[in-house]
């Protein structure tokens, strides 16, 4: 018995790193997909900020993912600067939810 608990959690394990792996592998794909890069770099400010400067300012906040989530939606005016975010009505509430916890998965 103890051996199949060892291999349940094992397996739990590697689902998870799987997951992880996926959504850092796919939010940059999504990121370009939806053109989020014509306005916002990685690791540099364009437009707007860089995703990391973004996860920073967001690290400690637990609903973190569904602010970002909804400021992608709906867009948002003076959260980093006078030019606001537009709303992006190309990308639906599942792909700003994954944008979201991908940016906040960059956090230092």
């Amino acid at each position: 018995m103890p051996v199949r608990s060892l291999h349940l959690g094992a397996l739990l394990v590697l689902a998870a790193m799987h997951a992880t792996a996926a959504a850092q592998t796919a939010g940059p794909d999504l990121a370009k997909a939806k053109n989020c890069m014509a306005c916002h770099g990685v690791d540099n400010k364009l437009v707007g900020p860089s995703y990391k400067s973004v996860a920073e300012r967001y690290a400690s906040d637990p609903e973190a993912a569904g602010k970002l989530a909804q400021s992608i939606r709906k867009g948002s005016v003076r959260k980093w600067g006078a030019i606001p975010m537009p709303a992006q009505n190309a990308v639906n509430d599942d792909e700003a939810r994954q944008l979201a916890e991908w940016v906040l998965s960059l956090k230092p």
